[in-house]
């Protein structure tokens, strides 16, 4: 019968003291960005959503002032028609009122396509079929600003999702720089053997520490410092281009909203009011034949576009901070 040794053994590799805790942080770092770029994720849907559900209010707003100015060009082109019959009025001033609510029609199919359209998007965005109902907007209210632009740019630099994961990587290569650097140093490994002569009945253990030393440190440890170090520098000049364009986007919306929150003051306390008025006064001067009728159409037409156009810049508002907050978050 033939002997027969038994043998066995183990080994486990032990890194220089520091680099796996080096690693960890590492790995640490580059979780964190994970996460950064998950919440700049989610605030930029949020925002998105935002931009087009005021979209989609401003087409609700426009079928409405439209529609309002249809009832009006149909009481007009009643009036005209009246007073053509009895001689007081042009044929014309009837056929300016046809062509109005005509192109009237046009532009609510317009607003009625463009409705389907922003509906479908948001339920897009929503993971919903694009067919799914969506309720009528309700009604939004006017907030101003309420921060400086000093603020602001404070505001970003302390909780902007985008700001962080970019500096989380900044670290992730400084970390990176050290464990290059480390690599400079030996790592060990430590190993055991057992072996039994199951004839003799004797066990024999025998222990071992291997060293592996970095020989070419020169070229290869020294390189890749030098290619860590670049890295963390790319990464920096990434981080510093990165806030400078979220500040631009920053000064950018603060004066879309400051524009806007102006024009709206202006176009709901004066120019709207005074529409209103001038409209009025050409309705009662047109019945007894003091204005012709283009005056009257003219004033109509103005009310509409001053009321559209308060619409559209409070919809703007709304949307500048909507993309303040995908920003700063």
């Amino acid at each position: 019968m033939a002997r027969q040794d038994v043998m066995y053994g183990l080994s486990q590799e032990i890194p220089f003291p520091g680099k796996l805790g080096l690693k960890g942080e590492i790995a640490a770092r580059r979780s964190d960005r994970i996460e950064q770029d998950y919440l700049a994720t989610q605030l930029a849907v949020i925002a998105r959503l935002k931009e087009v559900f005021y979209d989609l209010h401003f087409v609700h707003d426009s079928i409405r002032v439209l529609q309002q100015t249809m009832l009006l060009l149909q009481q007009f082109e009643k009036t005209a028609t009246a007073r053509y019959s009895v001689g007081q009025a042009a044929q014309q001033d009837v056929l300016r009122a046809s062509t109005e609510i005509s192109r009237l029609l046009a532009r609510l199919a317009t607003l009625e396509q463009r409705r389907q359209s922003l509906h479908a998007g948001i339920n897009r965005i929503l993971n919903r079929l694009p067919s799914d109902p969506l309720g009528i907007p309700e009604e939004i209210r006017f907030t101003p600003m309420r921060y400086s632009i000093a603020e602001l740019n404070d505001l970003l630099d302390q909780s902007s999702p985008l700001l962080h994961g970019q500096q989380r990587t900044v670290e992730q290569g400084n970390q990176a720089i050290a464990l290059a650097k480390r690599e400079y140093y030996p790592d060990f490994e430590l190993s055991g053997l057992g072996t039994r002569d199951p004839v003799m009945n004797v066990n024999g253990y025998q222990v071992m520490l291997n060293i592996k030393i970095p020989l070419y440190y020169a070229t290869k440890q020294r390189e890749g410092v030098n290619e860590a170090i670049a890295s963390r520098e790319a990464v920096f000049q990434d981080l510093h281009a990165l806030r400078q364009e979220l500040l631009a986007r920053i000064k950018d919306d603060m004066a879309q909203a400051e524009r806007a929150e102006l024009l709206i003051k202006l176009l709901r306390d004066a120019i709207i009011p005074q529409s209103r008025l001038t409209l009025a006064s050409a309705q009662a001067s047109y019945a007894v034949g003091r204005v012709d009728f283009l005056t009257l159409l003219n004033s109509l037409l103005t009310l509409q576009e001053n009321e559209l156009e308060f619409h559209s810049e409070m919809v703007e508002h709304k949307k500048a901070l909507a993309r303040l907050e995908g920003i700063i978050g």
